[in-house]
């Protein structure tokens, strides 16, 4: 097995659980280095479990990101609570992130207790994020809460978008982590294919420019990825929505909002693979598709997807 400076190589899988709007996907960047996990201020951003790999010389983390712990309206709400849950099983270390700046709410006991720290097998880290928000004097009572009230094994205070304190939760997770080798090769960053992260990163321009019901009602199906004739690599994708007042807000007036989507996932595509790339959007109503098992599982959303 190897060591550095003496000391064993660890490696193991780190579960991300929480409330919905926390600030999990910002952390997961964070903590692996680069961005694998889109993000936006909208709840229930994620919704596909995402792996998210670290390698250090000292050891490997295998981050999982899952969807936030909320109350389900349909199936697609159902699916996602599934991953949230099966998350707690598949870790050797469990980080129960919280937004310090909101305190440790109804949302959060509910998932702490879900997770029951005393009980679980797997240490469990209490994170208080987004600590940048917060009057220091208030973070004492929420630590010592984790600690007394529920049994946490640390308390960690960070801030994921400010990146304070994220290196000394790292060090805690690996720390913690069984010893042993690599699980992934060392050049490896997340597991998810290329036409799921392309129809996320088209998602996450649509969350950060529309409002109210709609985000929640949009999904992304990448329909093709082909090298053109031209040099460029061609991508269409079809934008599912639920309603045609939807379908109307997402093209927006004379197409301008659907053009100012594509221009901005067309632009980090690009950053992305490195070539250019011409995309090509439609939108399409599929009434009810979030409680439609069919179209979930071509989201990738639901297994045998």
């Amino acid at each position: 097995m190897p060591e550095t400076n003496n000391r064993p190589h660890r490696s193991g899988f780190a579960a991300l659980v929480g409330r919905a709007n926390v600030g999990k996907s910002t952390l997961l960047n964070q903590l692996v280095g680069t961005k694998v996990a889109i993000v936006s201020s909208v709840p229930q951003t994620t919704r596909h479990r995402i792996v998210g790999v670290r390698t250090l010389p000292e050891g490997q983390v295998a981050f999982i990101d899952s969807p936030g712990f909320h109350k389900a309206q349909h199936k697609l709400g159902q699916v996602m609570l599934e991953r949230a849950r099966e998350a707690l099983g598949e870790a050797d270390v469990l980080l129960v992130v919280v937004d310090a700046s909101e305190g440790i709410g109804p949302g959060d006991r509910f998932v702490l207790e879900q997770v029951d720290p005393p009980r679980r097998k797997a240490p469990v880290l209490l994170v208080l994020n987004k600590i940048d928000r917060v009057n220091k004097g208030k973070l004492l009572p929420m630590i010592q809460a984790g600690v007394e009230e529920w049994g946490c094994r640390e308390v960690v205070p960070i801030s994921a978008i400010e990146a304070t304190n994220c290196d000394r939760l790292l060090e805690r997770v690996l720390e913690h982590l069984p010893e042993g080798p690599a699980l992934y090769p060392p050049d490896y960053v997340t597991d998810q294919r290329e036409r799921e992260l392309i129809a996320e990163l088209i998602r996450e321009k649509l969350l950060s420019r529309l409002r109210q019901e709609v985000p929640h009602a949009i999904g992304v199906l990448v329909d093709q990825i082909e090298q053109r004739a031209d040099g460029l690599i061609g991508i269409g994708a079809t934008i599912l929505v639920e309603r045609e007042s939807q379908k109307g807000i997402v093209i927006g007036r004379r197409g301008t909002m659907l053009k100012e989507v594509g221009t901005a996932a067309r632009r980090e595509l690009e950053e992305r693979l490195g070539e250019k790339v011409f995309l090509e959007l439609w939108v399409k109503v599929r009434e009810g598709w979030r409680n439609r098992l069919t179209i979930l599982r071509e989201l990738g959303i639901y297994p045998g997807g």
